[in-house]
């Protein structure tokens, strides 16, 4: 999922794969699978990672991690529709915020009782 409050222009690649509960190897492994990705790097070769480059990676763990897809699969998912898993965690994170908002609710009614 994407994180909804990225408020740095960059984040250290420690920073993006605690984002998203992944190794820094996965991410430095999607770099190279997916041209999409591009963090910046200084001239010691650290990457840092912007909030466009922190939604496409959002975009591949959708596909790879919460959709099953393989590797190729989200490749070509991707380059056919990139905006199709980003829509559909839009969508994950507006339930989500749905429910909690009904459970709380559910829980006042339940005080009032």
């Amino acid at each position: 999922m994407i994180p909804s409050k990225l408020t740095k222009n960059y984040y250290s690649i420690g920073e993006v794969a605690k984002m998203f509960n992944l190794n820094t190897s996965a991410l430095r492994f999607w770099e190279k699978e997916f041209s999409e990705l591009k963090p910046k790097t200084n001239s010691r070769g650290v990457r840092k990672y912007t909030p466009k480059n922190i939604e496409i990676i959002g975009k591949i763990h959708h596909l790879i991690k919460e959709r099953g897809f393989t590797i190729k699969g989200a490749k070509e998912k991707y380059k056919t529709n990139p905006t199709e898993s980003f829509n559909t965690d839009e969508l994950i994170q507006r339930l989500q915020k749905i429910k909690q908002s009904m459970e709380s609710l559910k829980k006042q009614i339940d005080i009032t009782k």
